[in-house]
């Protein structure tokens, strides 16, 4: 009885540790928060950071990994949502653009500080970086491969598409003139022009 009870409170103190750890970096930055000022912001003591995380830098890694594979997962299911490239890509782009806007202070942590990470933590999060890239080039190449899009260099055009959403991170923030919705929009025509999809 005891151990199942353990259990959720340990996940729950767990999950508010991750939530500070979003804010403390979105306000100071990775190198400018301590650990203090993590469990500070959760509610507990410095020493209870270290009975659920090994250290500040894995709590970035859990906070990474968990963001990138909600992209690669938010790029798949746009991909099999037809079999359509222009559509599957109006999906992808938008689907991206919407993600990165509503988690924008996640989405500026899991992009902009990628280099705190240690080197083993860096790697397993560029694989997955590169699975993003390649799902994206793979489908900009096959739009161009079926004559739907016209563009001489489908690698650059992924990067750019990439980047377009990526960027949305840094320079959205809550009550703009600008709801997600419409921004990603916007985004996914501009993404079809930037392949030269044709009407």
């Amino acid at each position: 009885m005891t151990h199942t009870t353990e259990r959720p409170r340990s996940d729950a103190a767990r999950a508010r540790l991750l939530e500070a750890a979003v804010a403390a970096f979105a306000e100071k930055g990775f190198h400018g928060t301590t650990t203090r000022d993590i469990a500070s912001a959760a509610g507990m003591s410095p020493a209870a950071l270290y009975v659920h995380h090994k250290s500040k830098e894995e709590l970035l890694y859990l906070i990474s990994r968990s963001g990138h594979e909600r992209t690669l997962a938010l790029v798949r299911e746009g991909i099999a949502s037809s079999d359509d490239p222009a559509a599957q890509l109006w999906r992808v782009v938008h689907d991206f653009a919407v993600h990165h806007a509503r988690g924008h202070t996640v989405a500026r942590i899991v992009n902009y500080e990628l280099t705190a990470l240690n080197p083993e933590h860096f790697t397993e999060i560029r694989e997955i970086r590169h699975q993003i890239d390649c799902e994206i080039q793979t489908l900009v190449e096959k739009g161009v491969s079926v004559g739907i899009f016209e563009t001489p260099e489908p690698r650059m055009a992924a990067v750019a598409l990439l980047s377009l959403g990526i960027d949305i991170a840094r320079w959205y923030h809550d009550g703009g003139g600008w709801t997600p919705e419409n921004i990603a929009d916007r985004y996914a025509e501009m993404a079809l022009r930037i392949v030269g999809a044709h009407a």
